[in-house]
């Protein structure tokens, strides 16, 4: 039988009371969390409805379209597969996201994992080109965006993020269909980004920034990247981060630089291996700083892919000691985590 509630003793109510209050200063936080608070997050909460903004509409300025979000040095893998691909990686503060391409016969670009997912509502131009282009001209709408930039350090353009205008927006296009046909194509779909002057290029003496830089990897050769014009090479290689250091880095010295390249690569078990027990060897971590600086010596960014995903703590510890010793951009694939990591320590 149960006891009335004038039965209650008053260390039963004080608990009860206590139980309440928790559960709606608990509930007041979680719904508070699911506000947007900024254009950004508000093109994702209402993804899908009926009568919702598309992912290219242009949100009405004056726009909070970042307010808030500060970018963090970290690369959204197969970002194409997300929720809404490009905005949920901005959401969290990644510099960097990947798409995969796949070239078709009537010349459109599909973006995919595989050759079953692609559909021809999702392509390079429609998940990345065009809302690019959208939040650029947006965060640049009283700017002039038609003078050239000529700083070696600087852009004159607004970046996405408003918190670090300056940063740069790295759009890794995996080229998974014959590179010597695709990059072309990949090149000539990046023409509005180009004439609006909103990627990284170097003019032949400098690297001039921009609000996007975008690197080419997969099939794509090394050798189509200086096929680009000599004063105006807007796209950049992905260097094999495994070949600049050791035995292999004085036949490569020279070959990648941040005149072509922007990113060094390589798989994370290939290169380096699976920690044993969750711990690293000193021979792993020692690989590891010889493969960084290398790339770091080139003025590129070094960047491990296929690092572990589970158990959390294991990829937690593998991404805190790769940042420690300072790799240029972090993979991840749990946006949410990479967001909250303690970036400044």
């Amino acid at each position: 039988m149960l006891p009335s509630p004038t039965s209650l003793s008053a260390r039963d109510a004080y608990i009860a009371h206590s139980l309440l209050i928790s559960l709606l200063i608990y509930y007041t936080i979680h719904l508070r969390s699911l506000i947007p608070r900024n254009d950004i997050e508000r093109i994702i909460a209402s993804w899908g409805q009926p009568g919702s903004a598309s992912q290219n509409a242009k949100p009405p300025y004056p726009s909070n379209l970042t307010l808030g979000i500060e970018p963090i040095p970290c690369h959204s893998h197969n970002d194409y597969t997300r929720h809404v691909p490009l905005y949920d990686a901005l959401a969290a503060g990644c510099t960097g996201v990947e798409a995969d391409v796949w070239l078709q016969p009537n010349g459109d670009l599909f973006v995919g994992h595989t050759k079953n997912s692609l559909s021809q509502t999702r392509t390079l131009q429609s998940l990345y080109v065009d809302p690019l282009v959208a939040i650029l001209s947006l965060e640049n709408a009283f700017k002039n965006t038609t003078t050239p930039a000529t700083s070696n350090t600087t852009s004159h353009l607004q970046g996405i993020f408003d918190a670090a205008p300056q940063t740069s927006l790295t759009l890794l296009i995996d080229v998974k269909t014959s590179g010597a046909s695709t990059f072309p194509v990949v090149h000539s779909a990046l023409e509005t980004l180009r004439s609006k002057d909103f990627l990284t290029y170097y003019n032949g003496s400098h690297l001039v920034p921009g609000p996007i830089t975008v690197v080419a990897t997969g099939n794509t050769p090394f050798s189509s990247i200086f096929a680009l014009p000599d004063d105006h090479r807007d796209v950049f290689f992905d260097a094999p981060l495994d070949q600049l250091s050791g035995e292999e880095a004085s036949a490569n010295g020279t070959l990648y630089n941040s005149t072509n390249s922007y990113y060094a690569s390589v798989s994370f078990p290939k290169a380096i291996g699976k920690p044993n027990g969750g711990m690293f060897s000193p021979a792993q971590v020692d690989l590891m700083r010889r493969q960084i600086k290398g790339a770091q010596d080139r003025g590129l960014k070094a960047r491990y892919w296929d690092t572990p995903a589970w158990p959390v703590g294991l990829r937690d510890h593998v991404w805190n000691v790769l940042v420690s010793e300072g790799v240029g951009m972090l993979n991840v694939d749990d946006l949410k985590a990479a967001s909250q990591q303690n970036w400044g320590s």
